[in-house]
């Protein structure tokens, strides 16, 4: 229990951390994209400025040569203002002065907007420093939050993965011992029970027998031997849970199809079996390994998926030894870790005792895919 609180509140503390770094992170992001957005804003209205620059630079120039032209206008009327009206010579004045007026507002305006254009191209500058000191810091931020993400999650990965290995440990002894358990139960309720049944009747048909009753003799004697074919089914079916016969005798793949077809009439569940390549003989290991993958993925599919069809496909390869079994049951979310899931932890841990690879595939609703691929060359007698 204080092993599990640990683990909870380092997950707890790890899960802050990362919180609070993708939350800079994102405030660093939004910093940057408004810095960005006023960038561009900035540039627009920088090249709007310019241009101003220049039209009130071209304008000026014009107007200024239409001032210098006033001017001599003036000068020549102020020289020779006997040969003009009075009339001439106030519109000269009035004109010379309008046009300097106007010269003095539209230079004034030029030097504002130079100004403001200076001022532009200084506030982009500081926005450049800003964008690209907040890309460095959200690039650092970034590698700090894949090494807590990545490295630390490896680390409790790992601690999370001996703390499974150490549970299927002790999950095995509890096995060995509910499957002792489970053989005593059966022997005692299956066989042992008829056997005494069967000395009951034994004892019976003598009794008939002396009294004269052969039919009723031959009747008990009938069945006598359904009990014993029975008792002999029940007791070749505990045999055959504990390790086939067949195995040894007839090798892996029919092994397979016999369980397949057996599993299939008492469970009234559709099971194909599809075998691909030369059937011959492997490593015993090896057909051992196989035939409990293979049972423990059927029956994980009729126990807990509700199919109505299970594929099973063996493939015997040069190099490899396949094995996919597929359902088309409600399946699962193979994200989520379900407490003492020690069926499929342990054809993982089967498989990668042959330095294998499990994949499994499932989604909700849709069936499972369970793929299992095994190095070959170790395998051949």
């Amino acid at each position: 229990m204080a092993v599990k609180t640990r683990d909870k509140d380092l997950d707890y503390i790890l899960d802050e951390m990362v919180d609070v770094v993708e939350n800079s992170k994102g405030e660093i992001f939004h910093i940057s994209e408004e810095a960005r957005s006023e960038h561009e804003r900035l540039l627009m209205e920088l090249e709007y400025t310019k241009q101003k620059v220049l039209d009130y630079i071209e304008d000026g120039d014009k107007l200024e040569q239409n001032v210098r032209y006033s001017r001599r206008r003036l000068s020549e009327v102020s020289k020779y203002f006997d040969r003009y009206s009075e009339e001439e010579i106030r519109e000269v004045y009035e004109s010379t002065h309008e046009l300097q007026t106007k010269l003095a507002m539209l230079r004034q305006e030029e030097r504002a907007l130079r100004m403001k254009r200076d001022d532009l191209e200084r506030r982009l500058l500081n926005l450049d420093n800003t964008i690209k000191r907040a890309e460095n810091l959200a690039n650092k931020i970034s590698v700090i939050l894949n090494y807590l993400t990545d490295d630390f999650r490896q680390v409790n990965e790992m601690i999370a993965e001996a703390k499974e290995k150490q549970e299927f440990g002790l999950k095995i002894i509890e096995a060995q011992e509910e499957e002792r358990k489970r053989i005593s139960r059966e022997i005692h309720d299956g066989p042992a029970q008829m056997l005494a049944n069967i000395l009951l009747r034994s004892e019976l048909v003598d009794r008939t027998f002396r009294e004269g009753s052969t039919e009723d003799a031959l009747a008990e004697i009938k069945s006598m031997r359904k009990m014993v074919r029975t008792s002999l089914y029940e007791v070749r079916r505990i045999i055959y849970d504990l390790r086939p016969m067949a195995l040894d005798d007839l090798g892996l793949i029919p092994t397979i199809k016999k369980y397949i077809n057996t599993t299939s009439e008492y469970s009234n569940i559709k099971i194909e079996f599809t075998s691909i390549g030369e059937v011959k003989r492997i490593n015993q290991k090896y057909e051992i390994a196989f035939f409990r993958l293979a049972q423990e993925a059927i029956q994980n599919a009729v126990k807990h998926a509700e199919a109505t069809l299970i594929t099973v496909k063996m493939e015997i390869c040069k190099r490899n030894i396949n094995l996919v079994i597929s359902d088309n049951g409600k399946g699962f979310d193979p994200t989520i870790k379900k407490d003492k899931s020690f069926g499929l932890m342990g054809m993982k841990e089967r498989v990668e005792m042959f330095d294998g690879i499990m994949e499994i595939k499932s989604t909700i609703g849709l069936g499972t895919k369970i793929a299992i691929r095994v190095p070959y060359e170790r395998a051949l007698l």
